[in-house]
């Protein structure tokens, strides 16, 4: 059955398609230009992940803190726990006791898209522990620099063959 209705539903499919096609044709023209992986932008997120690192191993609160983005929109999820909000994850972060001994970091995989937005994924072990601990971090430029504004913490059971 076709209708009146059919012809104007067919235009507007049909415009909608040229629509997005132009839309994602500008979006990709726009990607082409993104420098991924700038020397000077991975060698800024080398620097903040070490530092997030010396401050994790010493359980240095505030400078963890420091490292979130102070926000209702920054995410942590933790092995034992989901965290909304920058306020949640300082108070977990205060609860926290540390071992005083930091992992073993491996595979660290640095990403950067233009020079403002990052991802940092790396694997930790402890010592004798037959786990092995995963991390991925998200990472935005702000004027007050970079802070990580989501994060996932997760761990398993080490692989026969890593």
């Amino acid at each position: 059955m076709s209708g009146p209705d059919d012809s104007r539903r067919a235009f507007l499919t049909g415009s909608t398609v040229v629509a997005a096609s132009a839309a994602f044709g500008a979006e990709a023209a726009a990607q082409s230009k993104m420098v991924i992986n700038d020397p000077s932008v991975v060698r800024e997120i080398e620097a903040e992940f070490a530092g997030y690192d010396r401050a994790l191993g010493n359980n240095d609160v505030a400078a963890l803190n420091g490292f979130f983005f102070d926000s209702p929109f920054t995410i942590r999820y933790g092995i034992a726990e989901n965290l909304y909000g920058y306020p949640e994850i300082q108070a977990f972060r205060s609860a926290v006791v540390a071992s005083g001994v930091g992992p073993r970091r491996e595979r660290n995989v640095i990403t950067t898209y233009g020079n403002d937005f990052a991802t940092v994924s790396t694997l930790s072990r402890r010592p004798q522990s037959g786990k092995v601990g995963r991390t991925m971090q998200t990472w935005v430029r702000f004027p007050q620099g970079w802070r990580i504004v989501a994060a996932h913490v997760s761990v398993i059971d080490a692989p026969a063959n890593p």
